[in-house]
């Protein structure tokens, strides 16, 4: 027997108001949803996942270059790095979306640089799916070039200089000193970031990707269960921030744990024996 709720509206139209004008929430068709899945949906969870790690990677990977660039001696990195952040921080990413789907085909004379499907040896990928990750890996760089300099920025200038003493090259340096250091900083903001992803992913149903709300909304669509179907991706979206925001909070306890000295990790300092003459100790013994 299906189970559902009944809210009851205003009269509109002067009847009487029945069950079918009323408003519904068929709780057993939600909690079958939720629970009990269909394949096509885990598949999309797995897309949507899949789309976000990748989409982060990518991003984090660019972002450190961008930042690298922006704090750099060139001018024209510098410059270059300024007007990559305006345009992806300034623009909307549904907008990034159809420019690299639809535009960068149109722009190079018809050439489809993602193709329905893309084989890459024994894996095959959705070109789609390639294009929102590249839009999304761009658009995640322009964040992550910012959050990467402030990390950066924030350890002190006598680092470097004390590397550069002992001899070490600039890259180096920023390898071996600065960005282990800076990582602390960056990671709570990063973490922030991935989480937001997850739910940027959905955006990736505009162009046919089968993601999680893209599955959602044709099961929307073949039972016109409206709410019962957006309620329950809403919770699965939010058992995946949910997980990820569990995550982050222990690697963040990880890296305080790592960076700051607790008392009981601090050396202790070696008591040395009094030396003669001090109170206590007599030159020449009693005798």
């Amino acid at each position: 027997m299906t189970a559902r709720w009944e809210l009851a509206g205003p009269d509109l139209t002067g009847g009487a108001s029945g069950a079918e004008e009323g408003l519904q929430f068929d709780l057993t068709f939600f909690l079958g949803f939720v629970f009990h899945p269909p394949a096509s949906l885990l598949f999309g969870l797995w897309i949507t996942v899949a789309s976000t790690v990748l989409a982060m990677a990518m991003g984090v990977f660019l972002g450190v270059l961008l930042a690298i660039a922006g704090l750099g001696r060139s001018r024209l990195l510098r410059s270059f790095n300024q007007v990559y952040i305006a345009f992806f921080r300034g623009t909307p990413i549904l907008v990034q979306l159809m420019l690299i789907y639809f535009g960068l085909p149109y722009l190079m004379g018809g050439f489809d640089l993602f193709p329905p499907v893309i084989s890459l040896g024994p894996l095959v990928l959705n070109g789609a799916m390639v294009a929102g990750i590249v839009a999304f890996g761009l658009h995640e760089a322009a964040y992550m070039s910012e959050i990467t300099r402030a990390g950066i920025s924030s350890i002190d200038p006598g680092q470097a200089e004390a590397a550069k003493s002992l001899g070490m090259a600039r890259a180096l340096t920023m390898r071996k000193v600065i960005l282990p250091q800076a990582v602390r900083v960056i990671i709570p903001p990063l973490g922030n970031q991935f989480n937001a992803m997850f739910k940027t992913t959905s955006l990736l149903s505009v162009i046919a990707v089968p993601e999680m709300f893209h599955i959602a909304d044709a099961i929307h669509a073949a039972t016109y269960r409206t709410f019962e179907v957006y309620l329950g991706v809403s919770v699965y979206y939010l058992v995946l921030t949910g997980i990820w925001t569990v995550l982050q909070r222990r690697l963040e306890a990880h890296l305080k744990t790592e960076f700051v000295a607790t008392p009981a990790r601090r050396a202790k300092p070696k008591r040395r024996a009094p030396s003669p003459g001090r109170a206590g100790w007599s030159a020449h013994p009693r005798e």
